[in-house]
């Protein structure tokens, strides 16, 4: 089934050879929240915890692909959700952070790891806006909700060859954006994600 998930974002979304094995790899059924497994390999986001969502398979690979993975080591992840993208860049680069505020999410993503063997993943309950200093820098720092202002704490986290991609709000819309140290930005798509929230809910 996960083959068949693959080939229709395929249909969508130019996907590299070892992100269409990521996606035929990892199972979406395993990050869908209970009562909505049928809808598991439909290209649509899903509920999750406080106003939480898991995204569509549709922008997790181009989320994915923005990235530019080719010799990337490590992804910092802001907003673990469901885990399905860390899921999915865990199949493509060696390291994997993800941090998410709510930590009830975390703790069910933490055991969705650990049953589907996915060790290289680190994942904590914090607030995302800060990063996650101990493993910085990163190759790459992928939010997973909507900013108004880049955090120059995020931006301190990041290679200087690197780049964080994130979904930004200009005006009425929000827009998929590389945002690089020396202060360039590189605005790719329009995009719809909920919001980067503060603090943590236990």
């Amino acid at each position: 089934m996960s083959k068949i998930l693959a080939d229709k974002i395929a249909d969508y979304v130019e996907l590299g050879p070892r992100e269409y094995k990521a996606f035929c790899e990892i199972d979406r059924k395993y990050f869908v929240p209970a009562g909505f497994e049928r809808k598991a390999y439909d290209i649509t986001p899903l509920p999750l915890a406080d106003d939480s969502t898991i995204s569509s398979p549709l922008t997790i690979a181009k989320m994915t692909s923005y990235l530019e993975l080719d010799d990337v080591d490590s992804v910092l992840e802001i907003g673990c959700g469901s885990g399905y993208q860390a899921a999915i860049l865990s199949k493509i680069v060696r390291r994997v952070f993800t941090i998410d505020r709510i930590c009830r999410l975390v703790e069910v993503a933490k055991e969705r790891f650990k049953k589907l063997g996915l060790y290289n993943i680190n994942v904590k309950c914090d607030d995302g806006r800060f990063g996650w200093r101990a493993y910085a820098p990163f190759d790459r720092i992928l939010l997973s909700a909507y900013i108004e202002d880049m955090e120059k704490e995020l931006l301190s986290q990041v290679k200087d060859d690197g780049f964080i991609l994130a979904p930004v709000k200009v005006g009425n819309e929000q827009v998929i954006t590389r945002f690089y140290k020396d202060g360039r930005k590189e605005m790719l798509e329009a995009c719809e994600f909920v919001p980067v929230k503060k603090g943590v809910v236990k």
